[in-house]
């Protein structure tokens, strides 16, 4: 019997590119979920970094309900609680905590933390989570990473970050322990500020493309 992936999980292998966005005008929020919706990618990330980010989060969400809509850049508690209270399906951030682990065991809330570090997995998976963010990936250098952790913790599923460009992610994607990359250049903040909902819908096509057929 195939064993249920855990929710975390079973998000990315909805998607092989996470858009990784940040919003400074929650007004085009929804404009921007249908967009990338259109272009067939539906998980994507909101960072916590702009006042606009939560409102953003929830125009996202009313727009898109059949997306799934993390929220990134939680390090505290109080953060993550901030996020379910916003309607996030998941959340992601650049690194872990006692207090953080803490705080997603108490909630249950499907988690993507990062690491950067074979001590950091081991952290990270006695607190009970296999689905890790490697942080910063820097381009296609993080693939390497990546393979040889495989051998040593085949029950970890990664999902790099950082400066990752589409030329990079096949190396990434034929990966036994890698189904999703995160990456900003799917929304680029010129055609964001240009409100070019075609232009970011077709990045948007090229980044679903890269799924497994």
């Amino acid at each position: 019997m195939t064993a249920t992936p855990s929710p975390m999980r079973a998000i990315l292998q909805r998607t092989p590119v996470m858009p990784i966005l940040t919003l400074h005008e929650a007004q085009w929020a929804g404009d921007l979920a249908q967009a990338l919706v259109r272009g067939g990618i539906t998980v994507f990330e909101v960072v916590m970094r702009t006042p606009q980010s939560v409102a953003a989060l929830r125009a996202m969400r009313e727009a898109t309900p059949e997306a799934w809509i993390g929220m990134g850049t939680l390090m505290t508690a109080e953060d993550v609680h901030t996020a379910i209270q916003a309607g996030a399906k998941f959340g992601v951030s650049p690194g872990l905590t006692p207090e953080l682990a803490a705080a997603i065991a108490a909630t249950a809330f499907p988690f993507l933390p990062g690491v950067a570090t074979a001590s950091e997995v081991m952290q990270a998976r006695a607190w009970g989570l296999k689905e890790l963010k490697y942080f910063p990936a820097q381009g296609a250098v993080g693939a390497g990473w990546i393979k040889d952790m495989s051998g040593v913790f085949p029950d970890v599923l990664f999902c790099p970050t950082g400066g990752i460009r589409p030329p990079d992610i096949p190396a990434y994607l034929k990966l036994p322990n890698c189904c999703t990359v995160g990456g900003s250049w799917v929304v680029p903040a010129e055609l964001l500020k240009d409100r070019d909902w075609v232009g970011i819908t077709a990045l948007a096509q090229q980044a679903s493309a890269f799924a497994t057929p």
